[in-house]
């Protein structure tokens, strides 16, 4: 082990890359901090955190605060001596006596260009916005929500049919290269922390379910952007009659006709149209079903050109 003390702080698969960098680069990592383990699945069994079991397959200490701002766990960190902190997804605000304790800062690898996207949820909201553009940040942490000065940024391209669950990979392994440049230039002192600005800054909030409900009186490329920044959670999802249907994956066309209303069903095609444009649906599923490409799924569930998706409640203008 070598250089700093580092204590790393991160929950889910996206701030798994940037720990397993730490752990390839020999870093001193004198403990992983993660959320308490949660139950999942119908059996709601007790499952840990993916930073939690990678941390110990290499026998790193763990630890699960309920609530990092509580007194004692501010004083296990403090007896710890870190260095530096650095923070990738972890799920809880850090309070400022935490701030204060590592001599070298805490140090956020966040997945957007700050100042934009601010907030939980930014790689979702930049690809529905319709985003070309995004990347990562490294900043040094202060108490409020990812405004603290950047270290640095890099920047990737956003293809127009890319969903979450590439950008998402993508990104984590970009932010974990980040880091480790990050780490390298504050050892040698070659790094200058730059403030944020407030102008152009966005809130990227946390997604709920009723996010995921299509508005076919859109244009077809903001539901195909809608589509495909939530194809993980919440789904993006319509209605046939009374039977919710997700989409997953879509292309746009150029078909006109009443927004909702199914233009072509047959031979593996199933295009909806838009306020302007359409959709060519390619992957989709009914509520309790499986997930299946278009071809399977009319072949069992067959869509009559002219239904109209959707309910008369949700048929809004819109862009």
């Amino acid at each position: 082990m070598t250089g700093w003390r580092i204590i790393f702080m991160g929950t889910p698969d996206f701030a798994c890359p940037t720990l397993q960098k730490l752990i390839d680069r020999n870093e001193n990592l004198v403990a992983v901090v993660t959320q308490p383990d949660r139950p999942k699945g119908r059996g709601q069994k007790l499952m840990p955190p993916p930073v939690k079991e990678l941390a110990e397959k290499f026998d790193i200490p763990v630890f699960q605060p309920q609530k990092v701002r509580e007194a004692a766990f501010v004083d296990l960190v403090r007896q710890l001596e870190p260095d530096v902190i650095v923070v990738v997804a972890f799920g809880q605000i850090l309070p400022k006596a935490l701030l204060d304790i590592p001599p070298h800062g805490c140090i956020n690898v966040h997945a957007s260009l700050l100042p934009r996207y601010r907030g939980a949820a930014p790689l979702n909201w930049c690809i529905i916005n319709g985003e070309t553009e995004t990347g990562a940040t490294t900043m040094l942490m202060d108490p409020g929500l990812d405004t603290g000065p950047m270290l640095l940024q890099r920047k990737t391209a956003i293809d127009e049919n890319e969903d979450i669950v590439s950008l998402h990979d993508r990104m984590a392994a970009l932010g974990a290269d980040l880091l480790a440049e990050t780490l390298e230039l504050l050892k040698t002192g070659n790094i200058t922390p730059q403030p944020q600005s407030d102008d152009d800054t966005c809130y990227a909030s946390m997604l709920k379910k009723e996010d995921g409900l299509i508005n076919w009186h859109r244009n077809a490329r903001a539901i195909h952007d809608q589509i495909r920044g939530m194809s993980v959670w919440p789904g993006a999802f319509t209605h046939l009659g009374e039977q919710v249907l997700k989409i997953f994956r879509t292309k746009t066309g150029d078909g006109a006709g009443p927004p909702g209303t199914v233009l072509k069903s047959s031979r593996g095609q199933l295009e909806v149209a838009c306020l302007s444009g359409s959709l060519l649906i390619q992957e989709l599923q009914l509520a309790g079903k499986k997930r299946l490409d278009v071809g399977s799924f009319l072949a069992g569930f067959p869509i009559t050109e002219g239904v109209l998706l959707g309910r008369e409640e949700c048929g809004e203008p819109g862009q």
